[in-house]
């Protein structure tokens, strides 16, 4: 495929990460709408562990009926108040952690939806500049990350916070020489913790990036393996596979070493409180200031902290590593939003003539202008684009497409083509000038389609699901009859009802395989379907090859039929049958006019047209 976007020298630009100050307001706005929701699971939890605290004094009760000689009758009322507070500690937990869980899903779903609203509506060549692996890593990697902390992580951690803090003041209620033993293990796990701290989150954040790096390297070895054996690149691409995995599994070994550290750290910590505590209860037995029963008690209650408090700080590790993923997905809807202009207004830093995303109607953000049946359909104004400093692509085109025509953009590779059809688009956003395109020309205005824009490119994605939930993502409510008609336009229905199950197969991943010129015919068909008022195609028809190169450019004019088109043209017999031929050269457009006109100029199209029928048996015929 042509691209107009050069490869960085420098490696892949990587997607932002978000500080730690945005992150935690972001995870804000995605927890307040549901704060009631939140406040009354955290309020559940409170009363569970509060009930849950009445088993040491009752157990201490038992001791000191035991050490004092009561009667065996005297042990009934404890007892059965300790089976009463295991049922109600299990019940408020389970309802308190399932409401905790609740909470988690939703603010997770939230936050999955952002994501991917965001990254559909980042600009092509920012994506581009990042690499597909750094995408897929935080896809994959980073929102499993989160989505396990936020089921496993949050629910225990607000337990164990609840339980150290009340389990602190009943340690208080019974002596407070009790509590200030216990703390004397605060000093040493607060220390364990800021060291972890300091040290986990920079790594964690460096093994994200890691496999992300990892990720790419294997999307590029294996996706280019024909490119990569026909230039004897094996070696070099195997080493360079192999380095990236090594510093992974570098950064992976120096997580399991600071997790080793971390764990010893707490056990040093517990043996001093628990040492600390049972001193302090000899002491005190001795001189008659509490009971054996009370001594017990504290001694439980501080051994009952080792759990809570092992866990709090142990999900440090899970919420370092969570925080770290959770950054990366910020940064990345960060990066995607936009601020809302004031109504009638351009968005800030765009042109004030908007542009819609392929496929759907323009965004608020960027304001469209409506245009009568009487002006043009698409004005392209003024526009230069650059993929960096230093590297522009386009230089002030300006073009025009009248209502209903046909214009074919044709030039050598590298001359524009494709980042102006994404401009025109809307898919990209020039560095300067503006674009006008239709908001309601058409028969999408006439309530027929939803899409102002269309874009269909060379790469077609088959999506999973039957032929038919494929088609309907151009217009969830068309009939079988739309479908059928809209396959028939495209000259698609006769292979289509030839597939095992008709429109009820199973295409896509795992499903039945359609070969590039049907997948291609399918893309056209969804265009149909959308019925846009502007359709633009960017080599849809290179994937088909000569034999099936006939058939899809037929398909793309039925496609094209009654609407306004640009048509990036890989065969030039596509600019034979558009109304007007549009050359771009470096960037700059040097030659617009019909076919026949610029076929018999001596000019750049007709070298062009004379190298390429020249390179055919039978040159084509107008």
């Amino acid at each position: 495929m042509t691209t107009d976007s050069p490869t960085p020298d420098t490696g892949p630009e990587l997607l932002p990460i978000a500080t730690t100050a945005r992150t935690r307001a972001a995870l804000r706005t995605l927890i307040r709408p549901d704060r009631g929701l939140a406040l009354t699971g955290i309020g559940i939890l409170v009363a569970a562990t509060a009930v849950g605290l009445l088993v040491q004094p009752l157990l201490g009760r038992i001791v000191d009926i035991v050490a004092d000689g009561r009667p065996a009758g005297d042990l009934t009322l404890p007892v059965v108040l300790l089976v009463a507070v295991a049922v109600v500690q299990g019940l408020t937990t389970t309802l308190g952690l399932t409401r905790i869980a609740r909470l988690g899903e939703t603010v997770l779903a939230r936050l999955r939806e952002r994501f991917v609203e965001r990254a559909l509506n980042l600009p092509a060549d920012r994506l581009e500049r990042a690499g597909a692996g750094d995408l897929t890593a935080r896809v994959t990697g980073d929102v499993a990350r989160v989505a396990e902390a936020v089921r496993s992580a949050l629910p225990e951690m607000a337990r164990s916070v609840l339980a150290i803090v009340l389990t602190l003041g009943a340690l208080a209620l019974l002596d407070v020489r009790f509590l200030l033993a216990a703390l004397l293990a605060v000093p040493v796990q607060l220390l364990t913790a800021r060291w972890y701290v300091r040290r986990a989150l920079t790594l964690y954040a460096d093994q994200r990036v890691a496999n992300g790096a990892q990720q790419q390297q294997l999307l590029e070895t294996i996706g280019g393996a024909v490119t990569v054996r026909g230039h004897r690149l094996e070696e070099q691409h195997t080493e360079r596979s192999a380095g990236r995995s090594r510093k992974a599994v570098d950064l992976t070994m120096r997580s399991v070493n600071l997790v080793l550290g971390f764990y010893g750290r707490l056990h040093i910590a517990e043996y001093i409180g628990l040492a600390a505590v049972l001193i302090a209860g000899f002491w005190l037995v001795r001189d008659g200031a509490v009971s054996i029963g009370t001594a017990t008690a504290a001694a439980l209650y501080f051994h009952s902290l080792f759990g809570p408090v092992n866990a709090a700080l142990v999900l440090l590790d899970d919420a370092q590593s969570a925080a770290a993923g959770l950054a990366r997905l910020v940064g990345v809807t960060d990066l995607a939003e936009q601020p809302e202009p004031a109504a009638g207004e351009p968005a800030a830093g765009e042109p004030a003539a908007g542009k819609a995303e392929a496929g759907k109607a323009a965004p608020a953000s960027v304001p469209r202008q409506r245009i009568a049946s009487s002006e043009a359909a698409v004005t392209v104004h003024a526009v230069s684009h650059a993929y960096g400093p230093g590297r522009p692509v386009l230089h002030e085109v300006s073009l025009t497409l009248e209502p209903g025509e046909h214009v074919a953009l044709v030039g050598t590779s590298g001359a524009g083509k494709s980042t102006l059809a994404r401009i025109v688009a809307g898919v990209q956003q020039p560095t300067s000038g503006s674009v006008t395109a239709p908001a309601g020309t058409g028969s999408a205005a006439a309530g027929v389609g939803e899409h102002p824009v269309v874009l269909v490119t060379q790469e077609v994605h088959v999506f999973t699901g039957t032929l038919a939930e494929d088609l309907r993502l151009a217009r969830p409510d068309a009939s079988d009859a739309d479908l059928r008609t809209a396959l028939a336009t495209v000259h698609a229905l006769e292979w289509a009802e030839a597939l095992p199950e008709g429109l009820a197969t199973v295409v896509g991943e795992g499903g039945h395989r359609l070969d590039p010129a049907r997948a291609q015919q399918l893309a056209l068909a969804r265009l149909v379907l959308a019925d846009p008022a502007l359709a633009v195609l960017d080599e849809a028809t290179a994937e088909a090859g000569s034999a099936g190169a006939r058939v899809l450019e037929r398909s793309a004019e039925a496609a094209l039929a009654g609407r306004t088109a640009l048509v990036v043209a890989h065969r030039l017999t596509q600019a034979v049958a558009a109304d007007r031929v549009v050359v771009l050269e470096a960037g700059r457009v040097v030659e617009s006019g019909p076919h026949d006109e610029l076929r018999d100029a001596d000019g750049p199209y007709a070298a062009l047209w004379h190298a390429w029928s020249g390179s055919r048996t039978t040159a084509p015929h107008p």
